[in-house]
């Protein structure tokens, strides 16, 4: 069997995302992408052997696709989920799933109604498969460092993005920290803190850098430093600290010189050359579970609530003054039922 993917975004995630799909996972062609630029539709489609439509509803009712990744932008993620849940046609997401609390929530809600025993619906926080990730989840479940005390993480990218602001640093940067964190040491994040220290002047549009603080159920603390125009290079790290030890990410140098003296480390210049194994694990996890009819192993639409839940609490906290922010999570057996009150809220900033 051979599923037939579409792709709705041509830039840089979508473009990437169709090149994997096509090149390096098994059972899977890429048969249709659509974009606004038509120009750059056109370019993958042609790369990939695929038709380019012009709109993203297109796509999605074609009988030539078969399953959905969705790399538009954010805000246009609830509308086209809507529209493969309503052809029923699994979904692969990049986060955030939708914008608002509201909006995931009604997902959800919508998967639900469906009454399918497999989710339709799979979400893109691919550093669950990234290697590194995966081996510091196995040694900390296997107790080589006692009971986890703290953990220390860090995103930093070279420049910010456009059309960014203080609050979409957290959800749409900082949001991996807060979905891993909870992963990590399975437990829920229970309360929030946001600061910062003064900012940089190479952006004004934002505060940066922020520094996140997450308490997790277990009592675990994490501190997470969101640098998005730290301009030497792309750096994740993360480090956790336990009774007996620590237990912490490699650093993802991609070379060494040796020359006059010194040493000197390069750092890649985005997210592709450190996370490219996660996202290729990702998208053959969700081509198997797709072939075998399989619940997928990819993070779900509920976790993409939950994640979204907690980064509303810590723009909360940065428009209180870094406020400690108390989360309540529904219980599972709850979701369907929730909804309304301060979750309907947009993820917005008054900074």
């Amino acid at each position: 069997m051979t599923v037939r993917v579409g792709i709705i975004g041509a830039g840089v995630m979508g473009s990437d995302h169709a090149r994997i799909l096509h090149g390096s996972i098994a059972g899977a062609t890429v048969t249709a992408v659509a974009d606004p630029a038509q120009d750059r539709a056109r370019a993958i489609a042609r790369e990939t052997g695929a038709r380019s439509f012009s709109t993203a509803a297109e796509l999605i009712a074609s009988p030539f696709v078969d399953a959905v990744l969705i790399a538009s932008h954010d805000t246009a993620h609830a509308e086209q989920v809507i529209s493969c849940l309503e052809h029923r046609k699994p979904v692969l997401c990049e986060k955030p799933l939708a914008p608002t609390l509201r909006e995931c929530q009604d997902l959800v809600d919508r998967q639900k109604a469906i009454g399918r025993g497999i989710p339709l619906i799979s979400v893109g926080f691919m550093r669950r498969f990234h290697p590194a990730y995966r081996e510091l989840k196995d040694r900390l479940e296997e107790g080589a460092i006692g009971q986890p005390l703290m953990v220390l993480s860090s995103h930093r990218n070279v420049a910010s993005y456009p059309d960014g602001n203080s609050a979409s640093t957290i959800t749409n940067s900082g949001i991996h920290e807060i979905d891993v964190t909870a992963w990590l040491l399975s437990s829920p994040i229970e309360s929030v803190s946001w600061h910062a220290p003064r900012s940089t002047a190479l952006d004004a549009s934002r505060q940066d850098p922020q520094l996140l603080h997450l308490r997790t159920a277990d009592g675990v603390l994490t501190t997470v430093d969101v640098f998005l125009n730290a301009q030497y290079g792309y750096d994740v790290r993360c480090e956790v600290v336990g009774e007996r030890g620590t237990v912490e990410l490699a650093r993802p140098h991609l070379t060494t010189t040796n020359r006059a003296h010194t040493q000197a480390r390069s750092y890649a210049a985005d997210w592709r050359p450190v996370f490219s194994d996660a996202y290729r694990l990702q998208s053959q996890a969700w081509i198997d579970a797709l072939i075998s009819g399989t619940r997928p192993t990819l993070a779900t639409a509920e976790d993409a609530l939950t994640a979204a839940r907690v980064a509303q609490a810590l723009v909360d906290s940065m428009n209180s003054g870094g406020a400690t922010i108390s989360i309540k999570h529904p219980q599972p057996s709850a979701v369907e039922s929730f909804a309304g009150g301060e979750h309907e809220r947009t993820i917005t900033h008054v900074r």
